[in-house]
């Protein structure tokens, strides 16, 4: 698959196989974000790949719409430092991550999806990380359940020229 393709294809997986992810599967998804672009190289990210089933469970509760963790394969927690000068950079920085992991996923038949953390305190406790990090974002990957054709929502995607100014606004 070459890297529109995926980008092209990608889609939130929200329900997954039971199959566990092999090894050299997660390992080149972690890879990936480790791999990725960073402003200045200041590679703020740290992992915790998590794939133990009460975890997954209790890590589900730590924000809203997070069921799809509880039925993944794996949950990649992306840890930040905390909040400081360097934030705002540090997230975008993190998003990027975020992307090459799910592209190297979608490359090799994995799903995923993008899960908003905010319940921060807990999931400290959770996951056993310093006081100096915080955790805002976590992706669930498995294998997608197979789910039926279905026509693209209305009001999807915004066209080509809804968002693309030239030269100026």
């Amino acid at each position: 698959m070459d890297v529109w393709e995926a980008i092209r294809t990608k889609r939130a997986v929200r329900n997954f196989t039971d199959q566990a992810l092999p090894e050299d599967a997660i390992n080149r998804i972690l890879d990936a974000g480790r791999r990725s672009q960073s402003s200045k190289n200041g590679q703020p990210w740290h992992f915790i790949a998590v794939q133990d089933r009460d975890t997954l469970q209790k890590l589900s509760q730590m924000g809203d719409f997070m069921g799809h963790v509880a039925g993944s394969a794996l949950c990649i927690a992306l840890v930040a430092p905390a909040q400081n000068d360097r934030s705002l950079w540090n997230y975008f920085d993190i998003g990027q991550s975020a992307s090459y992991m799910q592209l190297a996923a979608q490359e090799i038949g994995i799903g995923s999806c993008l899960g908003t953390v905010y319940k921060p305190d807990e999931a400290r406790a959770l996951l056993g990380f310093p006081d100096s990090f915080e955790l805002r974002i976590v992706i669930s990957f498995g294998y997608p359940q197979p789910q039926p054709e279905r026509p693209a929502k209305p009001g999807g995607r915004r066209t080509f020229d809804e968002v693309v100014h030239w030269d100026k606004w």
